[in-house]
């Protein structure tokens, strides 16, 4: 279905997607640092939020 030339692409691009991704997001660092202060609870709090829909699913269903 693929050939090896499109199999040798697609995980070069992903290597390089991946590198890439790692170096801006450590240049970014600092600005992530000051700016997205206490996003990790905002994340928390809406997968908590999130699996305590599936419960009260569960329990109603």
């Amino acid at each position: 279905m693929f050939t090896q030339g499109q199999y040798f692409f697609a995980g070069f691009f992903v290597v390089a997607f991946f590198i890439l991704i790692v170096i801006s997001y450590r240049k970014d660092l600092k600005l992530h640092k000051k700016y997205y202060k206490g996003s990790l609870y905002v994340l928390a709090g809406f997968l908590l939020f999130i699996g305590l829909l599936f419960v009260i699913k569960k329990f109603l269903h």
